[in-house]
């Protein structure tokens, strides 16, 4: 840690209170004077910068690399044992537009007015009725469209390689309607400890994190922010951020040694006390990814997200909201939060990897975490060899149809005028085919209280689906541990079905039925009860398996008020001093990826490093 003559010249004085993240309230006439449980700091700091950024994701290294870049010391504090957070196994597509040198490249054209007109445009809805920009803020969205191109060229003159391809739609949600702005990584695929799972965001977040070690960043793993500390306010004056506290949280795998530090040891900061005060001359920077993994948190924006719902990212990376209930601990607000409940794009995912708890994506065996994920997971090539069932056994929809709509992107609407009430008339509405998610949680046969949850979405199928998929049906591809089951009856293997989830046991009787229900839309080719196209593969050849195939929580749209600087702001819409925010832990902002996190990093790191506590 610091040398003692470094600490000693930087303590501060007793009055100077931190803030607990959870449980205190706020006085919100004078936020930062009356925290419940203020508490005095000892006479020393353990670590100063003049930027602590709390979390190392796509937000946290773009906002390290600025602030050292604009000439400040710069800490990245990370809860985990190796950096990356959600960004580093994302498939790594990075929504930039605005005049990029690849858009110019390939005479695409396209600018920040563009951009800001594309993503407020009050106007355009997705075929199930949802509005994509229409609770945008329209500041924070000034902001990113005046800064996505300067991040996209920022990004590649800190070691990032973008495939030498026309930017376009793949894998892009509410990209806006008029220019493609999707960028596609290019990686190879890693293995061993190289990176938690081989996905494109490697290629993202390995580049960032080397040009962040090379420029002096430093980086403070297995630490958990714990709360903010703010100085006193005033008549005059709100008062500042200057610090936070963070609390040692290694991570054990079974069967493993703890996971202490980064693979990639040089640049960090050996600590190895139980916890630790951080002095921020300049600033801090909230980066810590978002609160889906937060069960209580996320269910205030949506009451159906019960604990049954896993989350993308774990458990890699939890998104557990530590960031935006420490700056609400000390008055911050949050904002947007109408966009948490968009029924669009990436919020929620519904046809995952089947048979593993961990289904936003098929882990790879080498994973240095594959002990805590336990099963690879199934990937479906058809969803014809199945069929899905609630908790009770029965079908609800067809197994064809998925996601939410991913989200108004080039030329989608046609022909479009921007801001024009007859963009609708250009919109095929279609709201049946993208209710798959609101069909698996309205479903109440077996819920119980306190949650009436609908418990999990199974997939039912037989050992002819699994030769036509290809399918590993042992582990380590299925997780027998409650995610996985079989049985040579259907009776059985509704009986088998063992679920921590699971309000009841399922009943063989109903299973059958439905079973054979769905077989006789096979012989007829038409499904009565849901429309799935033309119905192919019976169920009907031992054994028979069940699945889990329940959705997952995604993206986080809805976290701290930020102005167009990226500084959040308290209850009574004031800036706090010294507190920035950016990526999926800050609001006002509805749209998936890549792109708006590493923006609003790149804003945040800039006017953090330039920020004067002069008085």
């Amino acid at each position: 840690m610091e040398p003692e003559k470094t600490k000693n010249d930087l303590s501060r004085r007793n009055s100077i209170t931190a803030t607990a993240a959870v449980g205190g309230t706020t006085d919100l006439a004078d936020p930062g004077v009356k925290g419940a449980e203020a508490a005095k700091l000892p006479p020393s700091w353990d670590s100063v910068a003049d930027v602590v950024i709390v979390g190392s994701g796509a937000a946290g290294l773009p906002a390290a690399i600025r602030a050292a870049d604009g000439g400040a010391s710069v800490i990245v504090v990370e809860t985990n044992y190796d950096i990356g957070g959600h960004a580093i196994i994302s498939g790594g597509n990075t929504p930039l537009g605005g005049g990029t040198s690849a858009q110019k490249k390939y005479g695409i054209e396209d600018s920040p007015d563009l951009v800001f007109s594309d993503l407020t445009d009050w106007s355009i809805v997705q075929p199930n009725g949802w509005p994509d920009y229409r609770y945008n803020d329209r500041a924070v969205m000034r902001a990113f469209a005046d800064h996505c191109a300067q991040t996209y060229e920022f990004l590649v003159a800190n070691g990032v390689r973008f495939k030498d391809i026309p930017p376009d739609n793949q894998g892009g949600h509410n990209l806006g309607n008029s220019a493609p702005r999707e960028n596609h990584l290019t990686w190879t695929r890693g293995a061993g400890l190289e990176s938690p799972n081989a996905r494109g965001g490697t290629s993202l977040i390995r580049p960032l994190e080397a040009s962040a070690r090379a420029k002096g960043v430093r980086f403070l793993l297995s630490y958990k922010m714990t709360s903010l500390i703010r100085e006193p306010s005033s008549e005059q004056e709100a008062g500042r951020v200057i610090g936070i506290t963070a609390r040692y949280t290694p991570r054990t795998m079974p069967g493993q040694t703890t996971l202490l530090k980064s693979f990639r040891s040089h640049g960090n900061i050996e600590a190895t006390q139980p916890s630790v005060h951080i002095r921020a001359q300049k600033a801090v920077i909230i980066a810590t990814g978002g609160s889906t993994s937060n069960l209580n948190f996320r269910r205030m924006f949506d009451p159906r997200l019960t604990e049954v719902l896993q989350v993308a990212g774990e458990p890699y990376t939890f998104q557990d909201g530590s960031g935006e209930l420490a700056a609400m601990a000390i008055g911050a607000s949050l904002w947007g939060l109408a966009n948490q409940i968009l029924e669009n794009g990436d919020n929620i995912r519904t046809q995952r990897a089947l048979a593993t708890r961990y289904n936003y994506m098929t882990w790879g065996l080498e994973s240095p975490i594959f002990p805590l994920v336990r099963a690879t997971g199934l990937s479906v090539k058809d969803w014809q060899d199945l069929i899905l069932v609630s908790q009770v056994g029965k079908r609800f929809y067809d197994e064809t149809k998925g996601d939410y709509p991913h989200g108004n992107v080039y030329n989608e609407v046609n022909p479009y005028t921007p801001n024009d009430y007859r963009n609708n008339e250009n919109i095929k509405f279609n709201p049946t085919k993208y209710n798959f998610f609101n069909a698996a949680v309205a479903m109440n046969e077996y819920s119980e209280p306190p949650d009436y949850s609908a418990g999990p979405v199974w997939a039912i199928f037989d050992a002819e689906a699994v030769e036509r998929e290809k399918w590993e049906v042992a582990p380590p591809y299925v997780d027998p541990d409650g995610y996985f089951f079989s049985a040579n009856t259907l009776p059985e293997l509704a009986a088998a079905i063992k679920s921590r989830y699971q309000a009841a046991a399922m009943d063989g009787a109903t299973l059958r039925a439905t079973v054979a229900r769905y077989n006789s839309f096979v012989d007829s080719g038409t499904d009565l009860d849901f429309g799935k196209p033309t119905p192919k593969y019976k169920i009907q050849t031992p054994p028979f398996y069940a699945a889990w195939a329940t959705p997952l929580v995604h993206d986080t749209r809805a976290g701290l008020r930020i102005n167009a600087r990226c500084q959040v702001m308290d209850m009574n819409g004031r800036v706090i001093p010294g507190l920035y925010c950016g990526g999926e832990s800050a609001g006002g902002f509805n749209q998936h990826g890549l792109g708006r996190c590493t923006t609003q990093g790149y804003i945040a790191g800039k006017n953090a490093a330039a920020e004067t506590t002069e008085k």
